[in-house]
């Protein structure tokens, strides 16, 4: 117990939290059958949409260029489902509105200060590593309209299992990125017609190389 104690102590200082704040917090989170454990620094709206299959850890990594100043947020107008285990750096946004759906799988992280803006649904798979910066945006709040123009009805996004999205991607609605693909940095991703184990990469973003596995 002692030593249990003394390591999440040590990993607290790690992560630049309090400890007390973080563990009260914690408990609490225990508590109500959620099992959350986040940096001093989040805040969790309407914690009542979330639920948690598994677990899920916010803020709690150590990353370089963050600092315990970088405050993490989670609006959840909608439904967040962690399923496994799920890790969530510092200066992250999650914005889930109303009748929204996101989903989150196992053994995937989200790195530092990426964005999550998501009016209809997000699913992403198991095993996935989504970098920094990232933008993940489902609506595109306003309309431009153009001769010849031509509209998906697509809204929502999906990203499969044991996919590395690279940092300042940005992922628009109605992309569905298969397992096994890799999306280059600075790629503004929209659309389903990749194929698994693919490099996407550009503005717009298409399928580059084939036949892709990473680690």
């Amino acid at each position: 117990m002692f030593q249990k104690l003394s390591n999440f102590i040590k990993n607290c200082r790690i992560a630049e939290g309090g400890s007390l704040l973080i563990l009260t917090r914690h408990l609490y989170y225990k508590s109500i059958g959620k099992n959350i454990l986040a940096h001093s620094s989040t805040r969790i709206l309407n914690l009542k949409n979330v639920t948690v299959n598994g677990s899920l850890t916010i803020g709690m990594d150590y990353v370089g260029f963050t600092n315990k100043y970088d405050k993490t947020f989670l609006r959840v107008n909608g439904k967040l489902i962690v399923n496994g285990n799920h890790r969530i750096n510092k200066g992250c946004r999650f914005d889930i509105q109303k009748d929204a759906h996101v989903e989150l799988g196992d053994s995937t992280y989200i790195n530092p200060n990426s964005l999550f803006v998501i009016s209809h649904s997000l699913k992403i798979g198991n095993n996935c590593a989504i970098s920094w910066n990232c933008q993940f945006l489902d609506e595109d709040f306003h309309c431009i309209s153009y001769p010849g123009r031509k509209d998906s009805a697509a809204k929502g996004i999906v990203i499969g299992n044991n996919v590395w999205i690279g940092s300042n991607s940005v992922i628009l609605k109605g992309t569905v990125i298969p397992d096994g693909c890799v999306v280059a940095a600075n790629s503004v991703v929209r659309g389903s017609g990749f194929v698994p184990h693919s490099l996407i990469a550009g503005n717009p973003a298409k399928t580059i190389k084939t036949g892709v596995s990473w680690s």
